[in-house]
């Protein structure tokens, strides 16, 4: 059968003379094979992270991140397919492990700041905290 993917989207083929997993936009799916297709489409994950500085003062920041995998990176669409897109991106399950990852990494850096440096710097605690999570 042959399978062509939306614009936003991509198939992940496994079976029978595959090694692991092929990408591709459009294939045929021989017998013994099977298709799945996953959305690139980016989704938006809002937090109240509850944080403590080096102060050892509570604070609660609010967090957006939007996640999405590089369509331009083969390497990062080959994890996505294998540990994300089984997954519904809205489910309890990915949500969970998106916000463990941010709140870990946010709590991390804000141990090591000062109240002033947290709210001072925020274009550079975003970007300390973005770089982090993009690991």
């Amino acid at each position: 059968m042959y399978r062509v993917a939306k614009a936003s989207e991509f198939l992940a083929i496994t079976g029978v003379g595959i090694k692991d997993i092929k990408l591709a936009k459009k294939a045929w799916i021989l017998p013994g094979q099977s298709c799945t297709v996953f959305d690139l489409s980016p989704v938006n994950y809002t937090f109240q992270v509850q944080a403590m500085s080096a102060e050892k003062l509570p604070f609660v920041l609010p967090a957006v991140f939007t996640i999405g995998p590089r369509a331009d990176d083969r390497e990062s669409l080959l994890k996505y397919a294998k540990l994300i897109s089984a997954h519904d991106k809205h489910s309890n399950h990915v949500n969970e492990l998106v916000q463990g990852i941010i709140e870990g990494e946010t709590r991390v850096l804000a141990a090591s700041m000062t109240m002033e440096e947290v709210f001072k710097g925020t274009k550079e605690f975003k970007q300390e905290v973005f770089e982090k999570v993009q690991l």
